[in-house]
């Protein structure tokens, strides 16, 4: 026999009914359909519950717990689940910005970064994770255009433009 679903709920059915309503996904309504059912005590099980939503049940307990710890405003929003990477630290990230906000010593590309990671810091990042770190932190792209050249001698532009 499977544990109950038991659970405290201070909204009335009808604040839920209109909570329901008012989500826009059906995975969101999923979850205060959930809250409901159990305030009506519609299932016996939260087995029960799980199969009527189309979930798992280990879905049904961190939404359970997700209602416990924040109510329902914590159940019904999305937070990101991102941590912060083990691979690439905070001082190696402080050298990554420091390098790709140079104008004349920037990657030639995500594999020069991978390169000097390993060379600098002594840690071997994967190709793939160096890549989507600068993507996802720097918003770096494969090509990015230049207003000119990086090596390009500016006294050798004033002499050319006066020759013409």
């Amino acid at each position: 026999m499977g544990k109950k679903a038991v659970l405290s709920i201070s909204q009335s059915i009808e604040r839920l009914e209109k909570l329901y309503r008012a989500q826009p996904s059906l995975q969101k309504q999923k979850r205060v359909l959930a809250l409901l059912r159990i305030k009506r005590q519609n299932d016996d099980t939260r087995q029960d519950l799980a199969n009527y939503l189309g979930i798992h049940i280990r879905t049904l307990e961190r939404w359970i717990n997700a209602y416990k710890r924040g109510g329902v405003e914590d159940l019904v929003t999305d937070l990101p689940r991102r941590k912060g990477s083990k691979i690439i630290t905070p001082e190696i990230h402080r050298g990554l910005e420091r390098r790709l906000s140079s104008q004349k010593n920037s990657f030639k590309g995500y594999w020069d970064a991978q390169r000097w990671i390993e060379k600098e810091y002594g840690v071997k990042v994967k190709y793939q994770r160096v890549r989507e770190y600068l993507i996802q932190h720097f918003g770096t792209k494969v090509k990015t255009p230049r207003k000119s050249h990086v090596n390009k001698d500016d006294g050798a532009v004033a002499l050319f433009k006066n020759a013409t």
